[in-house]
């Protein structure tokens, strides 16, 4: 039976948050007559905290629970994401479980060596050289001198800062601390592996390195890591399961699907463009863009339905007026492009016209796309009347099993509607 490395029990957190400085900063002068108005002003708030069996706080402390009653078990070998907004309480349940700070409430109990990267440089000495911190951050995770002797050249080829290793880290750029703070703790067998946001500091090479490293310390060694982080797709692809917080609790402990579904379903906002109202223009131009993903937040799910609707205005009839669009990836690389749209309803009158493109199943891989459009007279040579770049970014994410979608769009057609013709326009996808 695989025993359970983590265990939380009902863990809260309180803090207190003083709001008795002035708009300057400082302290406020305060007389005697204001600190027995204040007292007198607090006494029904005072009384009520000692009925409910609260702690008697100032009326001027704010009583704030970064964790409000968190229970959960972790077992030998899985790899747990932890999720939720800012503020949600992912990086305090993270400094609990490392010994940084303790609870209020409840207790935590962990079997085996913490090895914790929670903040950039984590465990280093700025004035110390990079070979230095090797020994002074394993000594800090209760390795032995040997042990990290036996570690020091996997550690050192996994950080690729080998040409700096004797210079003092205070000179490291954030990318280099978190190169060498990463391999640290990774390499020297801690039972169990914290890891923060901080991965999001390297570049996409480095972090690659350490989602694979991650996995192979979870899967292959059989250790336990807690992955906290903002990429969803790498969540979905690392983790086994998925906690997600709340305001401080714990809202699901279950599997990767179920979590990312109900996060991705908080919020109800709109990734679209709405020309501003104060920019009067007499001549053609795109009024209005709305995508509609799968999810809200601007969130869209690997091979479901994507529809983007486009809104034209044109106050005066264009003769032979085309519209096109293409979705670009973050990597400013065009991944879909489509054919010119030649409206037989530009030119019939002034007025407005809804254009809509429907993708039955959109297969792009998980990452932030955005859109770039054109409304012309003529492809070749003719008038541009408008061009949008970077407008209604969307992310794409993959919640269905581990594994990260091709390049390559599926079939996507427009779908006719106001006289747009039914085309294909995969054939100018970007692999």
């Amino acid at each position: 039976m695989t025993k359970a490395m983590v265990t939380a029990e009902d863990l809260s957190k309180r803090y207190l948050i003083a709001h008795n400085l002035s708009h300057q900063g400082q302290a406020r002068y305060m007389a005697l007559r204001d600190l027995v108005g204040r007292s007198i002003r607090n006494a029904p708030i005072r009384a009520l905290q000692m009925l409910r069996g609260r702690q008697i706080i100032r009326g001027d402390i704010e009583e704030f629970w970064a964790l409000k009653g968190v229970s959960f078990e972790v077992k030998e070998g899985e790899i747990v994401g932890i999720i939720g907004r800012n503020g949600a309480g992912k990086s305090t349940l993270l400094k609990i479980l490392s010994r940084i700070t303790e609870p209020t409430k409840g207790r935590v109990v962990i079997r085996g060596r913490v090895g914790s990267l929670l903040e950039v440089g984590t465990g280093f000495h700025h004035e110390l050289t990079g070979r230095e911190n090797i020994f002074l951050n394993g000594a800090i995770l209760g390795m032995s001198r040997r042990e990290i002797s036996r570690k020091f050249d996997e550690i050192v080829a996994f950080s690729e800062v080998e040409s700096f290793l004797d210079t003092p880290v205070k000179w490291y750029s954030s990318g280099m601390y978190v190169r060498l703070a990463f391999s640290v703790a990774a390499h020297l067998e801690p039972e169990i592996l914290i890891v923060d946001e901080v991965l999001a500091v390297g570049d996409i090479e480095f972090q690659k390195k350490c989602l694979g490293k991650m996995d192979e310390v979870s899967r292959r060694e059989g250790r336990t890591v807690l992955f906290v982080s903002h990429n969803l797709a790498a969540v979905a692809a690392m983790c086994d399961r998925v906690l997600l917080l709340d305001e401080g609790a714990l809202a699901i402990d279950g599997s990767v699907t179920d979590a990312l579904s109900i996060y991705l379903s908080q919020g109800t906002r709109r990734t679209q463009y709405i020309r501003p109202p104060d920019s009067r223009c007499e001549t053609p131009h795109i009024s209005q863009i709305e995508i509609l993903t799968s999810d809200p937040n601007g969130v869209q799910r690997f091979g479901e339905a994507l529809t983007i609707k486009f809104w034209i205005r044109h106050p005066t009839p264009m003769a032979n007026g085309c519209f096109c669009f293409q979705i670009f990836n973050q990597y400013q690389i065009a991944v879909i492009h489509s054919s010119y749209y030649h409206g037989p309803t530009f030119a019939k009158a002034a007025g407005d016209t809804l254009l809509v493109c429907k993708f039955p199943n959109l297969l792009l891989n998980v990452g932030r796309y955005h859109l770039r459009t054109w409304l012309q007279e003529p492809p070749h040579g003719g008038e541009i009347y408008e061009t949008l770049d970077g407008v209604c970014a969307f992310d794409v994410v993959r919640i269905d099993r581990p594994q990260f979608a091709d390049w390559r769009s599926d079939v996507c057609t427009y779908h006719e509607h106001h006289g747009w013709t039914a085309k294909d326009i995969t054939k100018d996808v970007a692999h």
